[in-house]
């Protein structure tokens, strides 16, 4: 029978699991509260208008964020809570596959709701599934293939397989990075010796096979599209020239995007699983092998190029177990001890608050920063108001369409102009070959063309039309302080085709 001490502890436990659930419930709901009202990152819109014509693949990206906000928009309409109120709540069942594979690999009551609150205390989950983009499916995804393998190795059941299967082509929907997820299983496989035995069942390789099929519309759109959606990502992969400017830059940001107290729980927790400490080898081995073949492909990545800051979040399940080992299951002793307590004691407060922080200026741009400002600069801050301003020219001039030079502008106009007449980007065709081609009787009178002030028309937009006259420049602002200047162009009679396509 157990004793008063394991009594006491699981009572502890779940206590302690009860307050998490809850506090995370609570989050949730800001979260769906905040993508109610934040204004919408250029990215949004532009994926907003993938998922007007799914297809099996687009330029940048797989197609899962376009069946993301799709499902969405049939909740909650073409608002910005339809866009993100799928992304938000994919939160629940990660943070569901977090909880369940830490209560499953660490030895203490408490791992499970610990590593489930330093996740949603996280800024990549705080943040980064309001603002929709590849990655929120990517790292519920992400979550599921720690959770399967955890029960492959908890049960010895082959069946297994196949949902890791599962898990992995679903990540490979939402992004290509997480072919890593196959070095990865390897390094698991090989390293822990009782998992060896896998290799030689059919298992591992029927849970390959799932995933592939599940991958295969992304092959055959690529395959019918000249490799576009490969060239264009796998190509980040060249080395033009090595550089240092990266690094630096690299790193502060995965350390703000875990947030300082976590940042140096997972870090601890990782290092201590390499010495063998905080849990059994297998549980090392397969923490490690999720977390450090990708982390080392993204620091080789900064050496020659730009890593963006939510790249990395397939790596967060992973981390946040080892941050949890780190707070309950390893023995620190001397100042590492002292570390680990302040880290444990101060994590789930400090993610809070810079979330907190975050919320208030990208909602409200308390701090009126202007363009310095990356919440107003890369959410739509101003955009309702210029679109207005906008759309009552192309009234007045009687264009029945706008043309655009970039993609950003042209899921913003699309979605803030409040008459909503079609849009369309000049060039870069690849980027719309889901949609039907615009109707060539928009071009036969007066079209309307937007563009940042110091746009110098590279794409020979110019000289494609007969008339090409400035007619007015707007700026969009927050509380008055300019974030960035456009300028409004009547086109008319277009040379040839009007458009690239």
């Amino acid at each position: 029978m157990p004793d008063a001490l394991t009594l006491d502890a699981r009572s502890e436990g779940d206590r302690f699991g009860l307050y998490a659930a809850g506090l995370i419930a609570v989050l949730v709901a800001i979260r769906l509260a905040a993508a109610a009202v934040a204004p919408l990152a250029f990215d949004e819109t532009y994926y907003w208008l993938w998922s007007k014509h799914l297809a099996g693949g687009y330029l940048d990206h797989p197609p899962m964020v376009a069946v993301v906000i799709r499902l969405g928009t049939m909740l909650a309409g073409d608002t910005a809570l339809g866009i993100r109120i799928v992304s938000v709540l994919l939160a629940v069942p990660a943070t569901f596959a977090v909880w369940r594979s830490a209560a499953i690999l660490i030895p203490d009551r408490r791992a499970g709701p610990t590593a489930a609150l330093y996740f949603n205390s996280t800024l990549i989950v705080a943040v980064g599934t309001i603002v929709v983009t590849p990655d929120a499916p990517l790292i519920v995804a992400a979550a599921f293939v720690l959770l399967f393998l955890v029960k492959v190795l908890q049960t010895g059941q082959g069946a297994w397989w196949l949902a890791v299967g599962v898990a992995v082509g679903l990540a490979l929907l939402s992004k290509y990075t997480t072919l890593f997820f196959g070095v990865s299983i390897l390094i698991f496989l090989l390293f822990v010796p009782a998992q060896r035995r896998w290799l030689l069942t059919p298992w591992p390789y029927l849970g390959g096979i799932v995933a592939f099929a599940l991958f295969a519309p992304v092959v055959i759109w690529n395959a019918g599209h000249d490799w576009a959606s490969f060239a264009k990502q796998f190509g980040r992969a060249v080395v033009d020239d090595w550089t240092l400017r990266y690094l630096g830059e690299h790193l502060a940001a995965q350390f703000g995007l875990a947030t300082p107290s976590i940042a140096v729980l997972g870090l601890m927790g990782l290092f201590a699983f390499a010495r063998g400490e905080g849990a059994e080898r297998p549980v090392r081995v397969l923490v490690g092998a999720l977390f450090w073949p990708l982390t080392l492909y993204f620091l080789w990545h900064s050496l020659h190029a730009r890593v963006e800051g939510n790249w990395t979040a397939p790596l967060f399940p992973a981390f946040v177990v080892a941050a949890a080992a780190a707070a309950h299951t390893v023995a620190w002793t001397g100042g590492w001890a002292m570390l680990a307590r302040w880290s444990a004691r101060l994590a789930v407060p400090v993610g809070l608050a810079l979330t907190a922080v975050i919320y208030l200026q990208a909602l409200f741009g308390l701090v009126p920063l202007g363009r310095v400002d990356p919440s107003a600069r890369q959410l739509g801050a101003g955009w309702p108001a210029l679109a207005a301003e906008i759309d009552a020219i192309r009234v007045r001039e009687g264009a029945p369409v706008v043309m655009t030079e970039t993609y950003a502008a042209t899921g913003w106009l699309s979605f803030y102009l409040p008459s909503r007449p079609p849009v369309v980007q000049f060039h870069e065709g690849i980027r719309w070959v889901q949609e039907p081609p615009p109707d060539p009787a928009l071009f036969r009178g007066p079209v309307l063309y937007v563009c940042l002030a110091e746009c110098d028309f590279p794409n020979g937009v110019r000289a494609r039309y007969a008339v090409f006259e400035e007619l007015a420049r707007l700026t969009r602002t927050r509380r008055g302080v300019p974030i960035e200047t456009y300028a409004v162009y009547r086109l008319e009679g277009p040379k040839g085709a009007p458009i690239d396509r």
